[in-house]
């Protein structure tokens, strides 16, 4: 079973679900209505995701595929205003910010960062002794070795079947150790299978089908599935826009057998999905029960 969850002050009881709102202080993102490099539109994005049940918001300043370079001042310049604003707006809400680099993470823990979300397992040697020095909190992911902003070609983890996941577990273990042993808090530390990036669609279903074992590694999974391309290629549903249905049966499958923390970019149905499991489950009660009792 997943660990409990602490960041920002807030602690998570292991069973909880989280969702980790996202917004892209990009022009770029490649599910459009995440654009939010525009000021207003940023913030209009990020009252939705609080009021819609966000306890958590994620907020990248750099396309995570292929696009025009973005040099760290740069990223640093698109992200810092707004998460001054955000942690103004709301003291409660975890923020996270979601770079590989560690002169982002450096610049950005000041600004009321609490959680670096390094979705390139890595790349940047510098990001976990900065971020441990910073007291943030850290999410470990597997790419498979794949470089930032590069996407999987004829990837291949063996013959066994389930080689992905064996692959997957061990580094994510290994990952999370490191993470610990330079001092950041077990609880503090997220473990993420990192849908899409240095795999297939194949693999992205497999992980899914054995969330189990990665929850078993004992640190708050997360599952950053939503809109994603393996949903996308297992539904022939090329537009993004039309994967919210793929991506809440994924998410709830994924809740059943022990992830706690979802990246969202349709928060409020999210929320609900989650919700509506917890209740099937009896581990939370319905918000209104009269029915057949007035």
């Amino acid at each position: 079973m997943t660990g409990r969850l602490v960041l920002g002050g807030r602690e998570w009881t292991p069973g909880s679900t989280v969702v980790m709102a996202v917004i892209n202080r990009t022009p770029d993102s490649f599910f459009a209505p995440a654009r939010g490099l525009d000021d207003d539109a940023a913030r209009r994005q990020f009252e939705a995701a609080v009021t819609g049940g966000a306890e958590i918001v994620d907020i990248g300043g750099i396309r995570a595929g292929h696009g025009p370079e973005v040099s760290a001042s740069e990223e640093i310049g698109r992200v810092a205003p707004f998460l001054r604003w955000a942690r103004d707006q709301d003291a409660r809400v975890v923020l996270s910010v979601d770079t590989w680099r560690a002169e982002v993470a450096q610049a950005l823990a000041g600004e009321g960062a609490d959680l670096i979300n390094d979705t390139w397992a890595g790349a940047d040697p510098e990001l976990l002794p900065a971020a441990a020095e910073l007291g943030l909190g850290l999410v470990c992911s597997h790419t498979g070795g794949q470089r930032p902003r590069t996407d999987p070609h004829r990837v291949s983890y063996g013959a066994v079947s389930t080689a992905v996941v064996d692959q997957v577990a061990e580094s994510l273990a290994a990952a999370a150790a490191r993470a610990v042993d330079a001092g950041i808090p077990a609880e503090s530390v997220l473990v993420d299978p990192t849908h899409d990036f240095g795999k297939n669609t194949r693999h992205g279903l497999l992980l899914l089908r054995h969330t189990r074992r990665l929850a078993a590694l004992g640190h708050p999974l997360l599952m950053a599935l939503s809109r994603k391309d393996f949903i996308g290629e297992a539904l022939d549903l090329p537009d993004p826009a039309a994967r919210l249905a793929g991506t809440l049966v994924a998410s709830v499958h994924a809740a059943a057998h022990g992830a706690m923390v979802f990246r969202a970019h349709d928060v409020a149905a999210t929320r609900q999905a989650l919700d509506m499991l917890a209740m099937i489950e009896g581990r939370i009660p319905p918000r209104r029960s009269v029915r057949g009792l007035a």
